[in-house]
């Protein structure tokens, strides 16, 4: 099945075949469909799944298919900030050719920030995601139209009731028109979650799917290590044995173009690829990797389904993935064929909640490989007591500002 079997506007095509979606995972074939005749959805569906773009696809082509106007059209409520963003740069790539516009809203920053988005509100976006607090203040102020709105989707419910938020939820729903179209996604089924689900949607259809998990030929390792001991560590295993063929994955395009200007000094056969190039540029530096005219490819996570290249001796996550369906795609760029591969996955102290939060996805934990003596020891792996320490800074973060707020300005226009 292809996407073109949805009936999707053709400026959406050409997003999704631009970031290299290939075919609909089980969910988007199980969820696209209803929600384009108007369904409400309830869909049970772990992270990995390709639940993001099975309610972005259908929700874009609804608006640019319908009368333009500057009012908000679609609210996605979320946990965290982390996926507010993750998810606006998701829809950025497959609304790319469009004339959607979207912003995330989210807490913490200065007050400039909340500035910022107080404007893009008021000038108006077609999708905003948001944080449950944050968009709450934005409301309580009165200068938030939602009266036009057409669809709420709320992402990881189940970990909000868990944080607390069903009170912020209810509350942002007394804003919305009655008259809506009801997306609930989550990663389990709790009488809490069913309870929201009773209020909230009208005769939904129900989902159920199931993560996918990386081929077992491949060989998963994975590195706890120091942000400072990444850069000797990917040099040292480039030059531990002879590789044909390296796929080295960056989550920042920043970060990919200073890794291979690095790489090229060190002397190594190296070249990126990341949204900045225009397609054809892509098309040469992907076809000159398959005729293995240069051994290592480094890439940005939007280039991860876009990168269909057989034989590729290893796969290394230089960052950690944002989520499984990420760490799922990289990873399979590897053992293609039915060949054999490897893939290294670089975990920085950091990282180590979002690693575990992997491994819980594929039911078994990635090995821990021994660090090279030169590089000295690497941090504790106990992503338990990182994630509490986490938490810890976040509900008291009014002790600590923090040194690097994330950007926002007003809403993009595609």
């Amino acid at each position: 099945m292809s996407f073109l079997k949805f009936n999707l506007d053709d400026r959406l095509i050409q997003g999704i075949e631009s970031m290299g979606f290939e075919k609909p995972t089980s969910i988007q074939e199980d969820v696209i469909p209803g929600i384009m005749e108007g369904r409400d959805i309830i869909a049970t569906a772990q992270t990995g799944t390709g639940k993001t773009a099975a309610f972005l696809l259908p929700i874009v082509n609804n608006i640019i298919t319908s009368k333009h106007d500057d009012h908000i059209k679609a609210l996605i409520i979320v946990p965290t900030r982390e996926l507010a963003i993750q998810i606006d740069q998701n829809l950025e790539g497959l609304a790319y050719f469009t004339h959607i516009s979207s912003l995330p809203v989210y807490g913490g920053g200065v007050g400039e920030l909340f500035l910022r988005e107080k404007k893009a509100l008021l000038h108006g976006a077609d999708i905003v995601t948001c944080t449950p607090g944050r968009m709450q203040a934005h409301l309580k102020m009165g200068y938030v139209s939602l009266k036009d709105l057409k669809y709420l989707v709320l992402d990881e419910a189940d970990r909000m009731l868990d944080m607390g938020f069903y009170d912020d939820i209810m509350n942002i729903i007394s804003f919305l028109p009655a008259r809506r179209q009801n997306l609930l996604f989550s990663a389990t089924m709790p009488n809490k979650f069913r309870e929201l689900a009773r209020k909230v949607t009208h005769d939904p259809l129900e989902v159920n799917v199931a993560i996918s998990k990386p081929p077992e030929n491949i060989l998963q390792v994975s590195f706890i290590i120091h942000e400072n001991q990444k850069l000797p560590l990917l040099k040292h295993v480039l030059n531990a044995k002879h590789l044909k063929s390296v796929l080295v994955f960056c989550s920042k395009k920043i970060k990919a173009k200073e890794l291979n200007r690095e790489l090229t000094r060190a002397g190594f056969s190296s070249f990126d690829i990341h949204s900045d190039l225009d397609q054809a540029t892509r098309n040469r530096v992907i076809n000159s990797f398959k005729n293995k005219q240069h051994t290592i490819l480094v890439a940005t996570d939007i280039m991860s389904r876009g990168i269909d290249v057989e034989d590729i001796d290893l796969v290394i996550n230089y960052d950690v993935p944002s989520d499984g369906e990420d760490y799922v795609h990289r990873v399979g760029r590897t053992a293609r064929a039915e060949s054999k591969g490897a893939a290294f996955t670089f975990v920085t102290k950091e990282d180590q909640q979002k690693f575990y939060n992997i491994e819980k996805l594929l039911g078994k934990p990635v090995s821990k490989a021994k660090l090279p003596d030169f590089l000295g020891e690497g941090p504790e792996y106990n992503p338990k007591t990182h994630q509490s320490k986490k938490m810890g800074k976040k509900f008291h973060k009014h002790k600590k500002k923090h040194k690097k707020p994330h950007p926002i300005n007003k809403a993009k226009k595609r």
